[in-house]
């Protein structure tokens, strides 16, 4: 099913201009979570505003309820071999590179207990982040990449996959440079840049966002319950 242009697709500046805005303040107010939170509540709030100006919402964000089984199936697939891949980076590699891992241990994840961690706070917050920095930010970077290029012939896919590739490249570093992933998983943050161009990789692939959130709650639950054992 074909949608028609939609509107106010700019708002995907407002969380990156969070983002930016957060980098240039003093480091004392960085640290105070509800700054490190802020350019999220910014993302939200443009979701908002951009759902209740736009019509077919659901289609635009691949939530559409005939992609719910396939969504999962792919997303628990991939979430999977992510979460394996990336256990064995921090375990085993970042020690190597004589980097600290034990800091880990105390991240506001860990002090949650493991059966209200898993599977519920991890899947409410792959959620909420799938809807934040896939469906609505890395979507309506498309939607704005395409609103102001130039007319192209149809079988121009070079274009096309430009297209999609700095938006999903964009996206990814917003979503690796968010102030509270920095603050609470410090140099591993760079993790979620490969993470993010994965999952950016399947929602424009697919066009369903449960694949994507699929995939980001199994990989967290297989790091928080690999890594939360070997630091035991």
């Amino acid at each position: 099913m074909r949608t028609e242009m939609e509107q106010w697709p700019s708002l995907a500046f407002v969380p990156i201009t969070g983002t930016i805005l957060f980098y240039l303040l003093p480091h004392t107010y960085q640290e105070y979570t509800i700054t490190q939170f802020m350019p999220q509540i910014l993302a939200y709030l443009g979701l908002g505003i951009w759902a209740s100006t736009n019509d077919n919402v659901r289609i635009r964000l691949g939530i559409q309820t005939t992609h719910v089984w396939t969504g999962l199936l792919w997303g628990c697939l991939i979430g999977l071999l992510l979460g394996i891949g990336n256990s064995y980076i921090i375990l085993y590699i970042v020690p190597i590179l004589e980097k600290d891992i034990t800091f880990l241990a105390q991240t506001p994840h860990a002090q949650v207990p493991t059966l209200l961690m898993i599977p519920w706070t991890i899947s409410v917050i792959a959620i909420a982040v799938e809807f934040n920095f896939r469906g609505f930010l890395l979507g309506r970077l498309i939607s704005l990449i395409t609103y102001i290029q130039r007319p192209r012939r149809p079988s121009d896919k070079f274009s096309e996959h430009l297209k999609h590739s700095i938006a999903i490249l964009l996206s990814a570093l917003i979503f690796t440079f968010d102030p509270f992933m920095v603050s609470t998983f410090q140099h591993l943050h760079w993790i979620a840049l490969w993470d993010g161009i994965i999952w950016g990789w399947m929602w424009v692939r697919l066009r369903n966002l449960y694949a994507v959130m699929a995939a980001h709650a199994i990989e967290v639950m297989v790091l928080y319950l690999w890594i939360k054992t070997a630091l035991n």
